[in-house]
């Protein structure tokens, strides 16, 4: 090469400038999305979804949709409103699922389409061809208000979200049985795992029964109450180990028919729950557990009650 010839000085490539965010999705959703997300059963309510019944309890066969008998549209609607405005009353803001299918009664038990996580919603798969395809405008309405959905059950995998109750940020309950299958289980033990929950309570309810919320609830931190007859020993050894007492459901009629169990805590130790369980609601109060009863009788005949109606989408 000629000492004389002229070399020609290229600039370098610039290197990268847009460096990445080191936080993880929990930490930024108040930020991104909205004040939501939920690992307690029991921590401050603050959010909830709900669906108001619309024309899907109209018309319909009680009998197909496994309703006990048939129901009295405007009381099941008035029940419905003043559980709504008790939540309201107590500063939760209560969002509904404005569209859904016209032939979907059970729709008014929206927690079975959702399990709420501190990332945002797993929508499930419900097991009931009578039910199939109410996730969809849950989903859609989880889109509208901002909720970020993190994960759907697909494949064969069947969940319902009432087969999952957060212990606390580190402990879920998870249920198998007629309404979750091993498929849809693993799907959302493997969300729950990566977003650092490390213990993971297997609970298999009986035949006849759906869901874990009508076995097993808890009211504060230190008080839960069970079906004993219908939860394994081991979900209730658990519990036990963790510092809660189990009170256990005075009555088999109230905890089988009128849903004794199946209430919903708007803070530690101050509960909503079915009217028409004095035995129940006793023993809760004499165990320092403020009880609110609410006339559910007309949607109890869906053989739900108040958890079923009822996502939360932001506690504490």
């Amino acid at each position: 090469m000629s000492l004389n010839m002229k070399i020609t000085d290229i600039d370098a490539i610039p290197g990268e400038r847009w460096f990445p965010k080191e936080t993880s999705f929990e930490e930024d959703m108040k930020l991104y999305w909205g004040d939501w997300g939920v690992a307690s059963e029991v921590d401050t309510l603050k959010a909830v979804l709900m669906r108001r019944p619309g024309k899907e309890i109209e018309n319909f066969d009680y009998k197909q949709v496994r309703f006990k008998e048939p129901i009295d549209v405007q009381k099941f609607r008035e029940q419905h409103d003043n559980l709504a405005e008790i939540y309201k009353d107590h500063g939760v803001k209560v969002y509904y699922v404005e569209e859904q299918r016209n032939d979907r009664p059970n729709a008014v038990f929206v927690r079975d389409q959702v399990f709420m996580t501190p990332e945002g919603a797993i929508i499930t798969r419900p097991a009931m061809a009578e039910r199939r395809g109410e996730e969809r405008y849950v989903a859609e309405a989880m889109a509208r208000l901002g909720v970020p959905i993190i994960k759907t059950i697909g494949g064969d995998g069947i969940f319902e979200g009432a087969n999952g109750m957060w212990v606390d940020r580190n402990t879920v309950i998870l249920a198998t049985g007629g309404r979750t299958n091993k498929s849809g289980y693993e799907q959302v033990e493997q969300e729950l795992r990566r977003m650092g929950v490390t213990e993971i309570i297997h609970m298999q309810t009986p035949y006849g029964s759906a869901h874990i919320d009508g076995l097993l609830n808890i009211a504060s931190h230190e008080i839960a109450m069970a079906h004993v007859s219908q939860v394994p020993y081991d979900v209730c050894d658990s519990l036990k180990k963790k510092g809660f007492k189990i009170l256990e459901a005075p009555s088999q009629t109230e905890a089988k028919n009128t849903l004794g169990v199946n209430y919903v805590a708007l803070k530690p130790g101050l509960v909503v729950q079915p009217k028409g369980n004095p035995r129940c609601k006793e023993l809760l109060e004499e165990n320092g557990i403020e009880v609110i009863s609410v006339d559910f009788s007309e949607i109890l005949k869906g053989w739900g009650a108040i958890h079923c109606t009822t996502v939360f989408l932001k506690r504490g």
